[in-house]
C-alpha cells in the first residue's frame, strides 16, 4: 500500500508497506489504484520500475539495497502512485481495496494572489491532492471558484500549509452559492437592434413572450411567427441571443432556467439583418421581458443526513430550524443514536460540518447529496442581490 507526499527535492515520495515478498532497486513493478473520480482520483494501471529504495528515519531518508515483508520503504518518481494504490509484482498485479475515505463537508473557496501564481497554484494543488485522498478539489462551472472540500478547520489548514509551504501566495475568499433566476410569472419583451454608420447597417426586430416552466423544466423555445415576418435562418438566431442572455442572467447575473420563450413577431431588412443582430435583438427582447415582469431568485437546497446521540436531537433539530430547513424525518438508528433527515438551502450548510460538531461535543455526523432549485425567501434574496 501506498502513501504519497512530496519532498521539496526528491519531488514525490511514495511510502510502502511490504505486506509480502521483498522490494529490491532496479525492479520492475506494476501500480495500481482505484481513484475516486469525484475527489480528482482517477483509476489508473501502469507498469513502473523502482530507481531509488530508501528506509525512512524521521525526516531524512537512508538508501537501503532491499526491503521485505513488514518494512516501510520510501520510492521515488514511481509515476502516477497516489495515497492507497498498490505497488506489485508486474507479472501478478494486484490491487488492495482502500479504505472508505469519509466525505469532505467543509468548503473553502481559494484563489491565486496574482495572475503569475496561478500556474503554480495548479502544479502544487495537484501534488497536494496526490497525497491526500480525503481532499476533494472542485472547479464549480457556474461560480467558477476553485472550492476545496476539506474534513475540518484542522485538516483546511494543513492543506493551505502544504500550498504555501512550496511557495504559492494564495488567500480564501467567500464561497459562493450557485444561485439561478427564473420568470415568476408571464412577461412580454420587444427587441430592436438597429444601427446604421455607413456602409451596410445592423437590424433586426423581435416580439417574445416568457412564460415560466416547472422546476428542472429547462428551457424551451416556440416560434410562432407568420407571413415569414422574420426569415426562417435568423428564427435560431434570435434563440442563441435569448440562450446567451439566460447565461448572462437578467437580474442579479446568475443563470436563467425553467422558461419557455415564444417569439411571435418581428421584423428584418433584406439587406442590414444578419444573424449577430438577431442574436443582439433576442437578448434584447429577453432583458426588457425581465424588466417588465417579476424575476425569482433560486437556491440549491441539499437532503441532509444527520447521525447524532438521543441527548443532541433537541438542540440539532432547534438549530436546523433557525437554518430554513424542512425537517422530513427523524428514526433511531440503533443504540441511543437518532438519525434526523431534512431539506436545508447549502447557504445554511457552508459551515456545517464545523458547527454541528461544536453542538454535539463532536459526535454528530452528516450527509448530503443535492436535491433541487428552491425559490429564495425575499430577505434572503434582497441580501444575495445586495452581495
Amino acid at each position: 500500500m501506498v502513501r504519497t507526499t512530496t519532498d521539496p527535492f526528491l519531488g514525490r515520495v511514495c511510502l510502502v508497506r511490504i505486506f509480502s515478498g521483498s522490494l529490491r532497486e532496479d525492479t520492475a513493478v506494476h501500480v495500481s489504484g482505484h481513484g475516486l473520480a469525484e475527489r480528482g482520483h482517477a483509476d489508473h494501471d501502469s507498469d513502473e520500475r523502482v530507481t531509488h529504495l530508501y528506509s525512512p528515519l524521521g525526516a531524512s531518508l537512508r538508501p537501503v539495497p532491499y526491503g521485505v515483508a513488514g518494512d516501510i520503504c520510501a520510492l521515488t518518481k514511481v509515476g502516477p502512485a497516489e495515497t492507497g494504490d498498490t505497488i506489485s509484482a508486474r507479472e501478478m498485479p494486484l490491487l488492495i481495496q482502500p479504505w472508505e475515505m469519509p466525505e469532505p463537508l467543509l468548503p473553502v473557496a481559494i484563489e491565486a494572489a496574482s495572475h503569475g501564481d496561478e500556474d503554480a497554484l495548479a502544479r502544487s494543488l495537484g501534488k497536494v491532492a496526490a497525497g491526500d485522498p480525503a481532499l476533494r478539489v472542485e472547479r464549480n462551472s457556474e461560480t467558477h471558484q476553485l472550492v476545496l472540500w476539506c474534513m475540518g478547520e484542522a485538516h483546511a489548514d494543513v492543506v493551505l500549509g502544504r500550498l504555501r509551504e512550496q511557495g504559492v501566495n494564495l488567500q480564501t475568499v467567500d464561497v459562493v452559492i450557485p444561485l439561478r433566476e427564473t420568470f415568476a410569472g408571464p412577461a412580454a419583451g420587444h427587441g430592436r437592434h438597429v444601427k446604421q454608420s455607413g456602409g451596410h447597417g445592423q437590424y433586426a426586430v423581435c416580439d417574445i413572450e416568457v412564460e415560466p416552466l416547472e422546476r428542472g423544466g429547462g428551457f424551451d423555445f416556440v416560434d410562432k411567427t407568420v407571413g415569414g415576418v422574420i426569415p426562417g435562418p435568423f428564427i435560431s438566431s434570435v434563440e442563441k441571443g435569448v440562450r446567451g442572455q439566460m447565461r448572462k442572467g437578467v437580474s442579479a447575473g446568475f443563470p436563467v432556467v425553467d422558461i419557455r420563450v415564444t417569439l411571435i413577431g418581428g421584423k428584418a431588412h433584406s439587406v442590414d439583418s444578419s444573424d449577430a443582430a438577431f442574436q443582439a435583438a433576442g437578448a434584447l427582447a429577453l432583458r426588457e421581458a425581465a424588466a417588465a415582469g417579476r424575476i425569482q431568485l433560486l437556491e440549491p437546497v441539499s437532503a441532509v443526513t444527520i447521525s447524532v446521540s438521543d441527548e443532541h436531537v433537541g438542540a440539532v433539530m432547534s438549530d436546523l430550524s433557525s437554518r430554513r430547513a424542512r425537517l422530513t424525518g427523524s428514526t433511531s438508528a440503533g443504540g441511543d443514536l437518532t438519525e434526523i433527515t431534512a431539506e436545508v438551502p447549502d447557504q445554511e450548510l457552508l459551515r456545517y460540518a464545523i458547527e454541528l460538531r461544536a453542538l454535539t461535543a463532536g459526535s454528530g455526523r452528516f450527509e448530503r447529496r443535492y436535491l433541487r432549485h428552491e425559490p429564495v425567501p425575499a430577505a434572503a434574496a434582497r441580501a444575495a442581490t445586495k452581495d
